[in-house]
């Protein structure tokens, strides 16, 4: 998503955009336009007000969101509330300065109308004049926001994508004890098409619509932890493997629940051919998923990882690095390299890359260097093409008389693991108590 910084995770699980500073339109230049500070005769501002109601889907125009000030979104939607009155509408945006995770319905008081006419008249979307026209810099960055994750399709299928899933079906979900709000579309079932909000046993992950059915559900769901065996747990944490083929209805639930969260994520209504792996904090009340990730039971490919999640209220323990090692000590079990399925979206690949680097310059380090490809691939199960562009991307990789040669001073090797930041949690491989799929056949 270029350089804008991810949204940062508030007590309740509510993703909010970080370092969010006053909004303003810019021109071509890069130089801050304000709205107009005049305000015309009252009669005729109401007036031109009145003549750009209801808005268009495609408009673009300022909107005051929950810190109070004012951004740029567009028009992705919109929807009568009341009477028939052209201000009667309730418009569903798209801030264009961040992720479509914070795309959300606002009220008509919420938005800047006077900016409206302003936008409009110089066609900020395609052509504009000079006054208002964005830079290709910041076009790129916005486009971008929509693209992400998406590389595999193509334009017409991308199109369709964005169609189908341009507005989040349910605002938030209640899982435990957290209130979490959603960043995307997921595709329940038609019967839940009214819901703002579901509440999710967050044991078994069944789902329903009043706060009264789920009170009802835990008096008799008797689950205090996934489905599945624990194959690991070290102190407060547990791993549960799920197989899908044993426990549809559970990977199904994880898969819809999963898609509120992730743009990218292809739903597997065939989860028979998945195992999940589910972490969990555990306490006295039973053990509560944090995050999971997925895998084929059988993969031509090396993937070695499909799906991955931590959820918001977790988000920036550790966990996700967590899972990601997790799924190579699998791996290393199996007796096979592995990957993570492709694409990976730009975070997802941040999150690897991060990885790769600590694990492979930590063992280069040891050895100083005096070590080959596959080598490493064989003690670490990273895949050999993961190696080598990790190590060409830290310039630590050169091609040599037919052949790769690693460099490895340790000043540069500190200041590459330095940059790549903690390395989470630590896989402690004596918990691990695990029997590859293959073998349980």
């Amino acid at each position: 998503m270029g350089s804008l910084e991810p949204p940062t995770t508030s007590e309740n699980g509510s993703a909010h955009p970080a370092g969010m500073g006053k909004s303003q339109f810019t021109d071509g230049g890069g130089a801050t336009v304000h709205p107009p500070d005049t305000v015309p005769d009252p009669d005729a501002l109401k007036r031109r007000r009145s003549s750009v109601l209801p808005l268009e889907v495609g408009t673009r125009v300022l909107c005051r969101w929950r810190d109070g000030k004012f951004h740029p979104v567009k028009v992705i939607e919109r929807r009568k509330v009341h009477a028939v009155g052209p201000s009667d509408y309730e418009y569903y945006v798209h801030y264009t300065e961040f992720n479509r995770r914070l795309d959300e319905w606002v009220k008509l008081e919420q938005l800047d109308l006077d900016s409206v006419e302003a936008v409009v008249d110089e066609k900020v979307e395609e052509k504009g004049a000079s006054g208002l026209k964005m830079t290709r810099h910041q076009k790129r960055k916005i486009d971008e926001t929509h693209v992400e994750g998406h590389e595999e399709l193509d334009a017409a299928s991308l199109r369709e994508h964005e169609e189908f899933t341009k507005v989040k079906n349910i605002a938030t979900i209640e899982l435990g004890r957290y209130e979490i709000e959603t960043w995307y579309f997921s595709p329940f079932p038609p019967e839940y098409n009214d819901c703002l909000k579901l509440y999710f046993c967050e044991f078994c992950l069944n789902f329903m619509k009043r706060k009264e059915q789920l009170q009802r559900h835990m008096r008799k769901c008797d689950l205090k932890h996934p489905p599945g065996d624990e194959i690991y747990r070290s102190g407060t944490l547990s791993m549960f493997e799920v197989d899908g083929k044993k426990n549809k209805v559970y990977g199904q639930n994880l898969c819809y629940l999963a898609k509120l969260f992730l743009d990218h994520k292809t739903l597997y209504y065939d989860v028979d051919l998945f195992l999940f792996y589910i972490l969990c904090e555990c306490d006295d009340r039973g053990c509560h998923m944090v995050g999971y990730f997925s895998k084929e039971k059988h993969s031509e490919e090396s993937y070695n990882l499909a799906c991955i999640l931590t959820l918001p209220p977790y988000q920036r323990k550790g966990y996700g690095k967590f899972l990601i090692a997790f799924s190579y000590e699998l791996s290393k079990k199996e007796g096979k390299v592995g990957t993570p399925e492709r694409p990976l979206s730009d975070l997802g690949l941040l999150s690897y890359r991060g990885y790769w680097t600590r694990v492979l310059l930590d063992i280069l380090k040891k050895h100083k260097g005096n070590i080959s490809i596959k080598e490493l691939s064989d003690m670490t199960a990273i895949k050999a093409e993961d190696i080598l562009t990790t190590l060409q991307t830290l310039e630590l990789i050169q091609y040599r008389k037919g052949q790769h040669v690693i460099c490895a001073d340790p000043k540069v090797l500190d200041r590459h693991l330095k940059a790549a930041g903690r390395g989470g949690l630590e896989v402690d491989v004596s918990k691990l108590i695990w029997t590859p799929y293959k073998e349980q056949s």
